[in-house]
Formats: structure tokens, C-alpha cells, sequence
């Protein structure tokens, strides 16, 4: 099993030198699944010669375009491509029905001769809370995060925590703002960590921040690979006791 990172930028990264933060998992029979679907995910997956094609699973950890602006083309493409069938979509029930009325209905709802539905184009799992999924034979659990309060309302965000079919416990945090004292269990327990990274001069406060992470634990650090990080100078993340910046293509194998 391994896990590529198409992209490692953050939501308004510039141009394609590191594209947006998605991450494509192939087992070793070949299957692919996203993690997550931006909006630039046809040309991530081309240079890493992949297309719609290659896909037959979608994991989306929220509703923000860097993470699920790509449905659009990967659904249309798969409709109109006799060829294709439908992906899975796998996704958190508590975002099913705000992903269709409040994102994809106003460009895919009318097609000729008919009026669609999330279901016209993906098999929908929709993932009960607390529970989780499962794609060749992996266990995913999903961790709620942090991310965005929505007026008075937390905004569902979920990261992934699995086990590798050799035993590694892969912890991928999504979007994410600095909480330690929630997160800290899953950081204890993973072998590897794939952490949300903010590295602007001004912190937006909805994702942890660089200098919010040199604050934690060396024995989390030294595990601990950060990703979704802005345009411009990284610092040493290495020197700092991190594993390192994920660069845009980089693979891990497990």
C-alpha cells in the first residue's frame, strides 16, 4: 500500500507548484482511493500520469473547494464516459446532504431528460457517526477535527486514522486548527503522522500553525510529516525535530 500526495499546498496555493492538498492511496492490487477531491484534482492527477479513470473511491473530509471542488469533473466525467461506472464516494453522514444543496446541485442537478441527485453520480456510503469504513480490506476511523465554528456551530471536518496492511497506524489530521489536548491520543498511538501545516507570517486561526506545532513533544515531532502548507519560504522543519515538509508527489509506502 502506498500513499502519494498529489498536492501538499494549502487552499489558495499558487499555480501548480505544489497544488492543493489531496492524496491518492493505491493498494497493491492496483485500486485507487482520494483522499479528498480540490478543485484542481485533474491536473494533480495528470502529472502524476493518473486520470478520472484510475479512481474508484472518494474519501472528503470537509466541504471546502481545496478538498471537494474536484466532485464536479470527477462525476461528469465518469457519467458521460461510457467506460466508467460510478466512484464510491465515501463520506460523513453529517455532510451528505450539504455537499449535494449547498455545492454540486447548482452545476449537476439538471441533465437532459432528467433532474439528478448525489446518487446520479456516486455510489454514496454515508458514514454514521462513530462508525467507519472500510476499502480493501483497511479500516479507516474517522477523527473529528477542529477546523472552522460556523457562528455558534463546530463545521464537520474529519481526519483519517488506519492501520497499514503490515501493522503501521497512519494518523492524517485534514483541516485542522492546534488542539493537542484533543488530538493528543492519536498522536500517542500513530506510527506516522500527516499534519496539517500553516506557515503564513499572519495565522488565520483555523489551522495549526508552525509555530504552534515546534511546541510539541519531541517524540511527536520526530514522527510528525506536515503538509497543506502556504506559498513561499519553509522553514527547517527538520532541523526543528519534524520529519519534514511532504513535497508535491512525494510517496510513503506501507
Amino acid at each position: 500500500m502506498k500513499m502519494t500526495f498529489l498536492g501538499t499546498g494549502a487552499a489558495f496555493t499558487v499555480g501548480a507548484k505544489n497544488f492543493q492538498s489531496n492524496v491518492l492511496i493505491e493498494n497493491d492490487s492496483n485500486k485507487k482511493m482520494l483522499l479528498d477531491c480540490g478543485s484542481d484534482i485533474r491536473h494533480s492527477l495528470w502529472e502524476q500520469s493518473k486520470s478520472y479513470h484510475d479512481i474508484s473511491d472518494v474519501y472528503i473530509t470537509h466541504l471546502h473547494a481545496d478538498h471537494m471542488g474536484g466532485l464536479e469533473w470527477l462525476g461528469f466525467s465518469n457519467k458521460f464516459d461510457p467506460d466508467c461506472g460510478k466512484p464510491l464516494l465515501h463520506i460523513s453522514e453529517l455532510l451528505v446532504d450539504d455537499l449535494w444543496s449547498k455545492c454540486l446541485s447548482g452545476t449537476m442537478e439538471s441533465l437532459e431528460g432528467e433532474i439528478s441527485q448525489l446518487s446520479s453520480y456516486f455510489d454514496v456510503n454515508s458514514i454514521k457517526e462513530n462508525h467507519t469504513f472500510v476499502w480493501e480490506n483497511i479500516e479507516f476511523h474517522l477523527i473529528q477535527t477542529v477546523h472552522i465554528m460556523n457562528g455558534f456551530i463546530l463545521s464537520p471536518c474529519f481526519g483519517l486514522f488506519f492501520k497499514g496492511p503490515h501493522g503501521n497506524k497512519v494518523y492524517y489530521t485534514a483541516d485542522t486548527q492546534f488542539c493537542p489536548q484533543l488530538l493528543g491520543h492519536f498522536y500517542d498511538d500513530a506510527d506516522v503522522i500527516f499534519q496539517d501545516c500553516e506557515t503564513t507570517h499572519r495565522p488565520s486561526g483555523v489551522h495549526a500553525h508552525y509555530d504552534e506545532l515546534i511546541t510539541l513533544p519531541e517524540e511527536i515531532k520526530q514522527k510528525m510529516w506536515l503538509y497543506h502548507y502556504n506559498h513561499g519560504h519553509l522553514p527547517d522543519a527538520k532541523a526543528a525535530g519534524f520529519k519534514g515538509f511532504v513535497v508535491k508527489g512525494q510517496v510513503f509506502e506501507f
